[in-house]
């Protein structure tokens, strides 16, 4: 009797076992050998696929840097009950405490998962959602809604999401077609972009919403059509503006958050930028040459340190660079590569010093990487 307690007592504690590693690891999936496996604090990171639009085909891939592993369109199989696309037009995923959010344009919505399983918790309703940030336990989000080509009907929103609870609690109307965001104390800004108007009447501000009362409480005058926004060690925000396509380039510029000053406009015609540890690292592509330049600025000195520091061969393989992002440990750097836009894209990554590493195909316009701790 005694060795049947034994047995029935070690089942139940390989059964929980189990059970917690259900819980601690990711999913099945298509997996492609990549890399030798990294022993760091990270388990690896999520690349949101943004697909293409109306097609409902936006998905969910997982870089499992402990074993190496690619894992490609990993939502479906972490939530087989749930139907099996993701929904339309990634445009935004972050990690916050337990939870990961992935905002998804296109279907209206902010699809919420447990960070470590991708399965699925929540889903919260946003009107053609754009940029997610955090603090204090709320979520941040913007929105273009309503959609509208006439300048005087159009402002867009902000909404605060409870972490905890998955609701909205407030909202607050910006600028046109608001775009990134960021956060400095006590203090919300956002870049509005007007990237809708059909006049070439694009917004040019930044609102800065003062989060205990959520009012907005002033408007920086910064260039066209803005687009991303991140803040430095020193509190200093980088905005970079898309221009208007033609006569008027994109550009990167400095404002100090405590003054509301644009500090320093740098002439870049920057595509996509990244911070890290006192270096944005930025591309710029040129759709006339169809080539694009690699560069890095310190932070610190807000200068140019590179105009070109990945000089290896391999990023000539590079069709159509769409974000660039740095692994917080390692510092290798990866870029993302929509290709032809309307079938698999790639990712290519390359170590602090810009020599090639590897590359691997992944979902149909690969936008945006969630770095995932253990």
């Amino acid at each position: 009797m005694k060795n049947y307690k034994l047995i029935f007592s070690f089942i139940i504690v390989l059964i929980s076992l189990y059970s917690c590693q259900q819980d601690n690891y990711v999913f099945d999936g298509d997996d492609t050998d990549v890399t030798d496996p990294e022993n760091t604090e990270l388990s690896g990171f999520y690349v949101l696929n943004e697909g293409n639009y109306g097609t409902n085909s936006a998905s969910l891939d997982f870089m499992d840097l402990e074993n190496g592993v690619y894992k490609s369109d990993i939502y479906a199989t972490a939530n087989p009950t749930i139907v099996k696309e993701l929904g339309d037009t990634g445009n935004d995923v972050k990690i916050y405490g337990s939870k990961m959010y992935a905002i998804i344009n296109g279907s209206n919505i902010i699809e919420v998962m447990n960070a470590k399983t991708a399965k699925h918790l929540a889903t919260i309703s946003l009107d053609n959602g754009r940029y997610i940030k955090f603090a204090n336990g709320k979520a941040y989000a913007t929105s273009y809604a309503p959609i509208s080509t006439d300048i005087s009907s159009s402002n867009g929103k902000v909404v605060e999401i409870d972490t905890l609870t998955l609701a909205i609690t407030r909202e607050l109307e910006v600028g046109r077609q608001p775009d990134g965001l960021e956060i400095v104390g006590n203090e919300l800004f956002v870049a509005n972009s007007g990237g809708y108007t059909t006049t070439n009447d694009y917004e040019n501000t930044v609102s800065v919403i003062d989060l205990s009362s959520f009012v907005e409480t002033s408007k920086i005058e910064v260039g066209i059509n803005l687009n991303q926004i991140e803040k430095d060690s020193d509190n200093d925000l980088y905005i970079s503006s898309r221009g208007n396509y033609s006569d008027v380039s994109s550009n990167l510029y400095v404002i100090d958050s405590q003054s509301h000053q644009v500090k320093k406009t740098f002439n870049l015609p920057i595509s996509n930028f990244t911070i890290d540890n006192n270096q944005l690292y930025y591309y710029s592509y040129s759709y006339v040459t169809s080539s694009a330049t690699y560069g890095l600025i310190n932070t610190k000195t807000e200068t140019v340190t590179s105009s070109d520091f990945i000089t290896d061969s391999n990023v000539k393989d590079i069709v159509s660079p769409y974000s660039i992002s740095v692994n917080p440990i390692s510092k290798d750097i990866y870029i993302t590569d929509a290709g032809n836009y309307t079938s698999s894209g790639y990712l290519y990554s390359f170590d602090k010093n810009g020599v090639y590493k590897t590359k691997v195909a992944t979902g149909i316009i690969p936008g945006h990487i969630a770095f995932l701790y253990k």
